[in-house]
């Protein structure tokens, strides 16, 4: 069969995208299941060969630039859809290679019953940028200070845990002891310093700036009626799963969290094992520390609608489990939020939320 050129295509029903930094690789198959289309093209001709494509499904894997190019093909008339990594790997036949990736991302987007990731907003993805930036900046914070106690401790000085102890005592511990530690020792541990408070005026400017965000987003302020949850978990939340339309359930956001069991099943016997720890690390972390803040205040468990539900497992589970019990409680409650438009339905205050 003759090599047709993209415009001479009509009978296509799909078409698999590898995306890649430079270059797509493209396998589109027309509705016999026959291949028809295999090409490769510049990132920059994506508008100029798709315009002469029918329109038809196509799919693409979960990446970079995977929603800005979502974005683009929909507005021409197609009906893009982002199938996770995860999901495509079981369709790929023989050796990886770009053209294999392309033919098993198109056989993924066809399947029915695939969960496709929800396509982002711009909003979306800067506020999630502003969380990215945030993240990073903390992890370089405790870099600084490991690094500033590493130190310290091979002059025989030792100081005790927390973020504040090492703060306060800090300049007072290079006065008293000016004379046991070199003067470019010294040196090297004020520079420490200045990067520790540098990265502190930092990561408050991002913090005040999600806060803002948080505060004139309609949804963010719904998911912060929920005691224990603040900026932090609402404007990550909105950022990542937009108003919830790609769960069924709040089970399912949970799951895709990863705040389930890990199950293990086989022959009728249901094996259930340590949570699961897929999808969104980022926002596993931030739910777990508000179910341990939570946590920290039993006295302030009576004036939560759950409260009685967290005396009564706190009586008869682990510290660790209930933890991650009210962390799994927590995620759904925000996905119902979302879901329904609607503010929780508090009995009191809300705990120190994050």
């Amino acid at each position: 069969m003759p090599k047709k050129r993209p415009s001479e295509l009509t009978d296509l029903s799909v078409i698999g995208v590898d995306i890649g930094k430079d270059t797509f690789h493209l396998i589109g198959f027309n509705p016999s299941g026959e291949r028809v289309l295999r090409l490769k093209i510049k990132r920059l001709a994506l508008p100029q060969v798709f315009e002469d494509l029918p329109r038809c499904v196509v799919g693409m894997e979960a990446c970079l630039s995977a929603h800005f190019v979502s974005r683009t093909l929909r507005r021409m008339g197609f009906e893009p859809r982002t199938v996770p990594a995860i999901y495509v790997k079981p369709f790929n036949k023989g050796q990886k290679n770009d053209y294999n990736d392309a033919e098993a991302i198109a056989e993924a987007a066809l399947r029915p019953d695939l969960k496709t990731v929800a396509e982002k907003s711009q909003d979306q993805l800067d506020l999630q940028a502003l969380h990215r930036v945030r993240s990073r900046l903390v992890s370089w914070r405790t870099a600084t200070i490991n690094q500033i106690r590493a130190f310290l401790i091979e002059q025989g000085i030792a100081v005790r845990s927390g973020l504040r102890a090492l703060k306060t005592s800090f300049l007072t511990i290079l006065d008293e002891r000016e004379g046991e530690i070199s003067p470019r020792m010294q040196t090297i541990l004020m520079g420490l310093y200045e990067d520790w408070l540098w990265l502190d005026e930092r990561i408050e400017t991002v913090s005040k700036k999600i806060s803002e965000i948080a505060v004139g987003e309609p949804n963010c302020r719904n998911i912060m009626s929920i005691p224990g949850i603040g900026p932090m978990i609402s404007t990550a939340m909105v950022a990542a799963i937009g108003i919830g339309n790609g769960f069924d359930r709040g089970r399912d956001f949970a799951a895709w969290v990863g705040l389930v069991p890990r199950q293990y099943s086989t022959g009728g016997r249901t094996v259930l094992g340590r949570i699961s720890k897929r999808g969104s690390r980022y926002l596993r972390m931030l739910f777990v520390q508000a179910a341990k803040v939570i946590m920290m205040r039993p006295h302030r468990w009576p004036d939560f609608s759950f409260g009685q539900w967290l005396a009564n497992a706190a009586e008869r589970m682990h510290r660790n489990k209930l933890g991650v019990a009210l962390a799994n409680k927590l995620a759904r409650m925000p996905w119902s939020v979302l879901r329904h438009e609607t503010r929780f339905d508090e009995r009191g205050d809300a705990a120190i939320a994050i």
